[in-house]
């Protein structure tokens, strides 16, 4: 941790630690409701739990009305949620750190676990809501409490358990912007003395917010549904079982993506037809040659056994099996051009099934508390992809190479190989691949609290995880202009195709080649038009298509209460996150296998090298926190230097992503977390993150022009500055009892991704939700709500845009929207 944050960070803990006792009171009548939370995989209060973690209770969620997961970054200040080119495509960032969208071969680095499930992709996790009791965010590495080691952090969603006691449900009915229509209802009681039940149910829909001008069809569209039920079986007061069973499905046209700057390329495009709206991204509008398609689906059963062995012995299982299928094609270029095949342009068909089981033993001493577990995970991945050239694409690469459609260099090319005028870069032509994961992990963890005095507890755990994955993948390419060679060929070879004999100016000592110039091979000029060349399937004698790891990570923490309101703890751990495979059509062998694949045979004409897989990353976190809670206030605070070895980064680099290990990654920063209730009525919320990100080592990212050394500098996107202020008050009217809500999200400005040039793609977030309500006793409710009230505008991400060198795009974030919400609750 450097100096200047170590300082103010301390600091922020002396100013915290003296200012807090200022709110020394009697807490015999306390204002403040405690909360409780499972993070330390036992229930405690926030205030027991010496861990970096945020809770939002289900109250908070409901009247912010937060519908997923992915709105949580408005009231957890460290967490970054962004949703990219389809539904699926959602990218989980605590603290700065996280990748996973984009590629199934990638698992997230932030953990998801619902019900204590893992949900192995973000995706999966994409569902309106159910009955929520808490949403716990875990922030570092944490390895020793979940036997799926995170990285990153972690996002625990905990919902009810089905009451024993007495019958309850709910419906309620949103209308809202866009002609959006959310029902849901919720049935909860029980069948007998021991056996509970619940069922729910949703469906969402809403139209789009941004306007494709070619179709007139509204993207970013919402229409879903899904239900979930559960039964409760306790049988005697020592066992506890819990069969939890959920379906959830997407099938949405998303989502908008705006032009940011308009390179050379955008007159090729108009050239054929096409069109754009240039340098507009907050238009909220496009053209696009065929609508989107995101369809998937989500489902599985999980069982979960509680059984105490004896007064201080307990026995945890919890059993799931899962399934994810997903189908997408997107229109790639983003323009009304047909450069991509409207039906399989660029589309993704994948399915996922997985196993989970998981044991925890937890017992207690006079002196200590412990836990023993071991987890099992196995999964296996199907993936069928495919990127296909339209009608428009000859054409449009006809003006590129400095022609027009039906006569440039590529007919001259044609002519000069045997070739009838028109082959290269036809419809249908391009690259398709079926690649299929098998990945089993097995680990074994435990941690123990041993109490040192009535005030002092040393924690020590420990992780040891072993990761074993098989690939295979298989590509077919029928871009026959892509397979060329055009170095080989050279541009005296062409002439002498052509029954010409090269001048002399052509003629050199030494084979052609880019380091030659162009005056020595003007074929060298279509080079950046081939952008499918073949590719070498694998398993094969070079490359083993396997990965094994294997890692033990541990925590060390000592926490000490400083009095029965005042706790503070100081803590190192470490995370782990197993090899990731690049599960795309930029899956190619590594450079340093190239004279291995040549001697195989394997090479394939114009074949090129970039990375078949990303190794593992080993994740550090050191912390010091304090924790207090008095009569009105609680405050949170956490200084940390966090870093992660080999980070797996995976950057888009305007044909394809680039699977890499960062050498090293750093973040140091403060979170504060203020709750402050100097009344029955009124309370607020204050939490802030600073945070000083840095590429320690970073030696070959891929940028926009190529490889290059980000070394040094600091990682686009993550926010030195967030900041989330929250305030509520209670109040009543005649018989009813009413709220009002206000919110309001700050990020400062920082570039949004690396692989665009500096100030073409740049982030602040100015965000202010607000919601008001009434409750009747008869369990009438009204909610009248705004998100993004006052039409903040930013962009979420930016890339390169595919096939059209020197232009840029980027995802612009949601505009306002509103709504009412009417509920009923039943007793």
């Amino acid at each position: 941790m450097n100096n200047s944050t170590l300082n103010r960070g301390v600091f922020t803990i002396i100013t915290a630690f003296f200012a807090i006792s200022t709110f020394a009171q009697d807490e015999t009548t306390p204002l403040m409701e405690q909360i409780i939370v499972t993070a330390g995989k036992t229930e405690s209060t926030l205030l027991e739990t010496p861990l970096a973690v945020s809770v939002v209770t289900s109250e908070e969620l409901e009247q912010s009305q937060v519908r997923d997961i992915k709105d949580l970054q408005f009231l957890v200040p460290s967490l970054r949620v962004t949703q990219l080119q389809s539904s699926g495509n959602t990218n989980f960032l605590i603290r700065g750190f996280g990748n996973g969208a984009n590629n199934a071969g990638i698992e997230p680095s932030v953990g998801i676990f619902v019900d204590g499930v893992y949900r192995s992709r973000t995706a999966s996790a994409l569902f309106d809501l159910p009955n929520l009791d808490r949403i716990e965010v875990l922030r570092g590495p944490q390895s020793t409490l979940f036997g799926k080691n995170a990285s990153a952090g972690v996002i625990s969603i905990v919902t009810a358990k089905p009451s024993l006691q007495e019958t309850t449900g709910s419906t309620s009915l949103t209308v809202g912007a866009y002609n959006q229509l959310l029902v849901k209802a919720d049935v909860n009681g029980p069948l007998s003395d021991t056996v509970g039940f619940s069922l729910s149910g949703s469906y969402s829909q809403r139209d789009g917010y941004y306007e494709d001008l070619h179709s007139g069809v509204a993207l970013g569209e919402l229409n879903r549904h899904g239900v979930r039920g559960q039964l409760l079986f306790v049988p005697s007061d020592e066992l506890e079982i819990r069969v939890i069973a959920d379906y959830n499905n997407f099938d949405e046209a998303c989502c908008g993506v705006a032009n940011l700057f308009n390179g050379p390329t955008g007159a090729a495009v108009k050239g054929i037809g096409g069109n754009f709206v240039p340098a507009a991204p907050f238009a909220y509008q496009g053209y696009y040659d065929f609508t989107p398609v995101n369809e998937f689906q989500t489902n599985g059963v999980s069982i979960q056994f509680d059984y105490d062995i004896s007064d201080a012995v307990s026995l945890t299982s919890i059993t799931a099996v899962r399934g994810f299928s997903r189908f997408d094609n997107v229109d790639v270029d983003f323009t009304s051009a047909p450069l991509m095949d409207s039906k399989a342009g660029n589309s993704s068909d994948t399915e996922i099934d997985t196993l989970t089981q998981e044991f925890r033993l937890t017992g207690s001493t006079d002196s200590m508390d412990w836990m023993l577990g071991a987890y099992m995970f196995d999964e296996k991945i199907d993936q069928d992809t495919g990127l296909l050239y339209g009608t428009g694409f000859r054409p449009y690469a006809d003006i590129l190479a400095g022609g027009y459609p039906g006569a440039s260099a590529l007919n001259a090319l044609e002519a000069a190989v045997g070739m009838p005028s028109g082959t290269f870069l036809g419809q249908g032509q391009g690259l398709t691949e079926n690649s299929a994961m098998d990945n089993e992990t097995l680990s074994i963890f435990g941690q123990a609290d041993f109490a040192l005095s009535d005030r002092a507890t040393l924690t020590l755990g420990v992780n040891h995880t072993k990761d074993e994955k098989s690939v295979v993948f298989d590509s077919t390419a029928t871009d026959i202009f892509s397979s060329l060679d055009m170095t080989q060929i050279g541009y005296a070879g062409l002439l002498a195709a052509l029954g010409h004999q090269p001048t002399a100016q052509y003629l050199s000592t030494v084979p052609c080649s880019a380091a030659t110039g162009p005056a020595c091979n003007q074929l060298l000029a279509l080079v950046p038009l081939q952008f499918l060349p073949p590719n070498v399937d694998f398993p094969n004698s070079v490359e083993s298509g396997r990965s094994d790891d294997s890692n033990t990570t541990g925590t060390l923490r000592f926490a000490f209460d400083i009095s029965d309101a005042i706790n503070m703890y100081v803590s190192a751990g470490t995370g782990f996150k197993a090899t990731s495979w690049n599960l795309s059509r930029d899956s190619r062998p590594f450079a340093k296998d190239k004279q291995a694949i040549e001697a195989a045979s394997l090479n394939v004409p114009n074949l090129y090298y970039a990375t078949r897989f990303a190794s593992p990353e080993e994740s550090t976190v050191y912390e010091l926190g304090l924790k207090a809670r008095w009569e009105t206030v609680a405050l949170n605070v956490a200084v940390f230097d966090q870093s992660i070895e080999g980070f797996q980064s995976n950057i888009f680099n305007g044909t394809g992503f680039s699977l890499s290990n960062a050498g090293k990654q750093s973040v140091s920063g403060v979170e504060v977390d203020l709750r402050w209730q100097p009344t029955a009525a009124f309370q607020g919320l204050l939490a802030v993150t600073s945070l000083d990100p840095l590429y320690d080592s970073f030696p070959g990212a891929q940028g926009v022009n190529g490889v290059t050394d980000l070394s040094g500098t600091k990682p686009p996107g993550i926010h030195e500055l967030s900041l989330t202020a929250v305030g509520r008050y209670n109040f009543s009217v005649g018989n009813a009892d009413g709220f009002a809500r206000a919110e309001y999200s700050y990020e400062n400005r920082v570039p949004v991704v690396e692989n665009v040039p500096e100030g073409t793609a740049w982030r602040e977030v100015n965000t202010i939700n607000a919601s008001v309500g009434l409750a009747w006793d008869s369990g009438l409710e009204l909610t009248l709500w705004g998100r993004n009230i006052t039409n903040d505008e930013y962009l979420l991400s930016a890339f390169p845009s595919p096939a059209q060198a020197g232009s840029y795009s980027g995802y612009p974030n949601q505009p306002r929207t509103y709504g009412l919400t009417v509920s009923k609750y039943f007793d």
